[in-house]
């Protein structure tokens, strides 16, 4: 239990700093040495699986995040949502439920069940509010409403 809460801490310090979006920067750069990639992917691994403290993940959290690393991301949000109503609303006012409507998951990989298990954790209609296509979809249905006479 101590080892555990420890690293969390440690987890969250870290993030705190603004380090995960630089590790993310060295992992995605192509002037980085593979070297100096792998050593950047396993720290934004370690550190991401320990992280309880949603906000300092949310930098990580955009549709153009490499899969490999959004699925550690979406995993800590999926283990804390359903749990912790604090994060749930948070997590809505800062636009990070919009941001993972945005994310295209390989139906059936852990990433996919991720955003589903956070998907969970709120109404369907809300979920469907911050989905890409809601305003099309609401236009739509202005367009084609016919006013009882």
């Amino acid at each position: 239990w101590y080892q555990r809460r420890v690293m969390g801490d440690h987890a969250k310090a870290v993030a705190d700093c603004n380090i995960l979006p630089k590790l993310l920067d060295v992992y995605l750069n192509d002037a980085s040495s593979d070297d100096l990639k792998t050593k950047a992917k396993r720290a934004l691994k370690s550190i991401i699986q320990k992280c309880v403290h949603l906000p300092a993940l949310e930098p990580l959290l955009h549709e153009d995040a490499p899969q490999n690393i959004l699925k550690y991301v979406c995993g800590q949000f999926a283990k804390i949502l359903p749990t912790d109503i604090g994060a749930k609303r948070e997590f809505v006012a800062n636009r990070g439920l919009a941001t993972l409507q945005k994310i295209k998951a390989e139906p059936g990989s852990r990433l996919a069940e991720s955003i589903q298990a956070i998907n969970n954790c709120y109404p369907p209609e809300i979920v469907q509010y911050y989905s890409p296509d809601y305003a099309q979809t609401f236009l739509n249905k202005i367009e084609n409403f016919q006013p009882q006479s």
